[in-house]
């Protein structure tokens, strides 16, 4: 009887197996990050500050605002991005417009040095040979300072005064070859234009002829009275052609004569140079500008 007693018990806690089933799939799911809760305080006295902006009217509180933020009274800064390339390109300019210049000068000294060298030739081959001589050297004297330039830069100084010595040379040769150039032409032109015929010379010549005649007229029979009237009629007659034909060789250069006016005129007659000073001035300049496209040259790579 006991047996059975004990087997007919049955337990009163027993879990379904639905819900166990149940109990086991949420407890399978990933547990969510929970976001911190803010203090009870904070909570607190946030309400309490957007409450009382709620009871603030929006004037005042604007008005506080503007109280609250100081002023700038720093000055605004204005930055031009455009200022900047407008400045590399004015500098970036002027070593090009030396280089052209520097180009410009090299090309008018090597024709004017190669034809008064090939001028010089007594026959074709020696004409050729000295216009090789001569270009070459315009063209040495031309690239020369810069590479001595770049030379001593680099520290290599012994090499840099060899350059320039032949830059010296070839320079000093170049300076000759257009001496001889412009003195040649200059005095072709003055020539011919010295040489010109105008009515104040063709009057002078024919009151000289006239003179002459009458002299020979007188003269033929013997040296009298009439006949050394006649010589001294000649003799002014020439002097008044003489002095025509001056006018004449004073105004084929007419660059000179107003150089010594406008010395004279600045310097209230304290300076009285002649023509020949700005003459000899003058073939120096033409002679000296064209050779030195070299030094333009050295200075536009500095530049650059």
């Amino acid at each position: 009887m006991a047996d059975d007693v004990s087997a007919s018990i049955i337990p009163l806690h027993q879990v379904p197996p639905k819900k166990r089933a149940r109990a086991g799939a949420v407890r399978a799911k990933p547990t969510r990050k929970r976001k911190p809760r803010k203090p009870k305080a904070a909570v607190s006295e946030d309400m309490d500050f957007a409450a009382s902006e709620s009871l603030i009217p929006p004037e005042f509180l604007s008005a506080d605002m503007d109280i609250a933020e100081p002023p700038n009274t720093l000055p605004a800064i204005v930055t031009s991005p455009a200022t900047a390339p407008v400045t590399r390109s004015r500098r970036q300019i002027a070593p090009l417009l030396l280089s052209t210049a520097a180009l410009a000068l090299a090309g008018v000294g090597i024709t004017m040095n190669g034809w008064f060298a090939r001028s010089l030739g007594s026959s074709d081959v020696a004409a050729w040979l000295f216009l090789a001589i001569g270009v070459a050297a315009d063209l040495v004297a031309l690239v020369m300072p810069s590479c001595a330039a770049g030379l001593w830069q680099t520290a290599q100084r012994a090499t840099a005064l060899v350059g320039w010595s032949v830059w010296a040379m070839t320079f000093v040769f170049a300076v000759t070859a257009g001496i001889g150039f412009a003195s040649v032409n200059i005095a072709d032109v003055t020539l011919s234009r010295a040489s010109r015929v105008t009515p104040a010379v063709q009057s002078a010549q024919a009151a000289l002829n006239d003179a002459m005649a009458a002299r020979d007229r007188e003269c033929k029979g013997g040296v009298g009275k009439f006949c050394r009237e006649r010589e001294v009629a000649v003799a002014d007659r020439r002097q008044v052609l003489d002095a025509a034909m001056r006018t004449v060789e004073q105004t084929a250069d007419p660059q000179t004569e107003a150089a010594v006016r406008i010395v004279a005129w600045v310097s209230h007659g304290v300076l009285q140079p002649n023509g020949n000073d700005f003459a000899m001035l003058r073939l120096v300049l033409l002679a000296l500008l064209p050779q030195i496209g070299g030094i333009l040259l050295m200075v536009a790579r500095s530049r650059a």
